[in-house]
Order: structure tokens, then C-alpha cells, then sequence
């Protein structure tokens, strides 16, 4: 027998997603298509891998910039409109010299990436979504509510992302726009694993091997493991989708048990 396909009412739609190039943006774009959906893919730049992909319009953008958001939407606006945003631009950096090794330019910097991405794709966005009652995922971390002092600056923007999402769900869901987010732990995609990620980093600072850092951060979930960019996709879709229309002001997070509390 052939593996059943769940439709989730995404065929014909117009998705835009940030950060698409590769990691859990790449997953996510694939999976949205995969559902029918048209994607407007906005990624700094345009991989093999992206460009590959049928149903996707890829487009190289520096979306930091409210230009780069701007110009993304007006090609959303150009396809019909659009009827769910994925924002996914995020990048962190460890700190293992401390607080007082973070200079303000760092900290500009993270806030930039890791929030003010999210809050002018969002701002760009939301006439179109308004329009279409659609549906805002917002890709935020575990780091949200696990501040971290080696990635300090990065849980701080996470924590304001996780609030501002939360906030504007209140504002927009009376009108028909649903907010939710998802917090992913560890996931396989390079931030974690690429050159200069967060498992190179670490042990280039504390002389371990990076496949022990890597060990040791899988070790810290029940399930040993991380997270693959699939399971964080298939999630975002789901909540994309009219199949959950009355979940808002939600955030789901999926780090295989390595958040303890409540």
C-alpha cells in the first residue's frame, strides 16, 4: 500500500518563507510545496538545493533590510496575495568569554537577524494577510524561555521574538490572522554543525572535539538526539494549515524532552 498524503487545504496558496535557503527554511519551502502551496522563497542567497525546487519562485534578498522584506512581498502581492508567512532568519553565535565579551555591535546585530527580521517581514506581510485571513509561523527557539549565558544575546532576541509574536496575536486574531510559533531545540540544519557552528565553535573554545559537543547537546534531550529540519517543517506546516484554524497565540515546542518545566 502507498503511504497516505494528509491534505491540508494548502493547494493553490500563496506561502512566503524567510530564510529559505537551506536548514529548516529549505524543509519547510520543500514542505509547503509539497502540499500544493506557490512559495515566494526569500533567502540572502539562492542554493542549488532552493532553486531545484518545483512551485518555489527563490529570490536572493538581504532580509535584515526592510528594502529586502519590501521587495519580497510585492512579489507575494504579484502571485495573489499572501496567505501564510514562515519567518525563519536566525543565526547565533556562542559567547564563551562572557557577558562582558558582547559588545553592543553584537548585540545590534543579533537583535537585528534573530528579531527585527521577523518583526519587518511581519510588518511588510501583514496588509496581504489581512486581507487573506492567513496564518503567521514564526520560527523561534527553546532559548526563548532557556536563557543561556553561552548564547546569551541570541536567547534575549528569542525571548523578545516568542513575546512580540504573542502580542501581536492578541491584535491580529479578532481579524482573522492566526500567530503561532515554534521552538525548536538542537537541530541538525548548520548552525549547529557547519563550519563555524555552534559545535565547531565550542570545542575550538574549549579544546573538545566538535562530535563531542554535538554529543553532549544531543545528550542533554530524552531522546539523544537532535531534531531533524523535517520534523520542525512538518510541524510548521500543520500550523499553517485550516486543519488547527482555532490555534493562536501558541507556541510548540519540539526539542525531543530537553525542556524540563511546565
Amino acid at each position: 500500500m502507498g503511504v497516505s498524503v494528509v491534505d491540508l487545504g494548502l493547494a493553490g496558496k500563496t506561502a512566503v518563507v524567510t530564510g529559505a535557503g537551506k536548514g529548516i527554511g529549505l524543509a519547510v519551502t520543500r514542505a509547503l510545496a509539497e502540499q500544493g502551496a506557490h512559495v515566494v522563497a526569500g533567502s540572502r542567497t539562492v542554493t542549488a538545493e532552493l532553486a531545484a525546487l518545483d512551485r518555489v519562485s527563490p529570490f536572493a534578498l538581504d532580509l535584515a533590510t526592510n528594502d529586502g522584506v519590501t521587495r519580497l512581498m510585492a512579489e507575494a502581492a504579484n502571485r495573489g496575495g499572501v496567505d501564510v508567512l514562515v519567518t525563519n532568519v536566525g543565526a547565533t553565535r556562542p559567547r564563551p568569554d562572557g557577558f562582558a565579551s558582547i559588545t553592543d555591535d553584537d548585540w545590534l546585530e543579533t537583535l537585528t537577524i534573530n528579531f527585527m527580521s521577523a518583526v519587518r517581514a511581519t510588518r511588510a506581510a501583514l496588509p496581504q494577510l489581512l486581507e487573506k485571513r492567513g496564518a503567521i509561523v514564526t520560527v523561534c527557539s527553546v532559548n526563548a524561555t532557556l536563557p543561556d549565558p553561552l548564547v546569551m544575546d541570541y536567547s534575549a532576541a528569542k525571548g523578545a521574538l516568542l513575546n512580540f509574536c504573542k502580542a501581536l496575536s492578541k491584535e491580529v486574531g479578532p481579524r482573522g490572522v492566526r500567530v503561532n510559533t515554534v521552538s525548536p531545540g538542537p537541530v541538525e540544519t548548520d548552525l549547529w554543525l557547519g563550519e563555524h557552528g555552534m559545535a565547531q565553535s565550542v570545542g575550538a573554545a574549549t579544546g573538545a572535539a566538535p562530535a563531542d559537543v554535538q554529543a553532549g547537546a544531543a545528550a542533554q534531550s530524552v531522546t539523544n538526539r537532535f531534531t531533524h529540519p523535517q520534523e520542525v517543517a512538518d510541524l510548521v506546516v500543520m500550523l499553517a494549515s485550516e486543519r488547527v484554524a482555532n490555534m493562536t497565540g501558541a507556541d510548540h515546542i519540539i526539542d525531543g524532552g530537553l525542556t524540563t518545566s511546565l
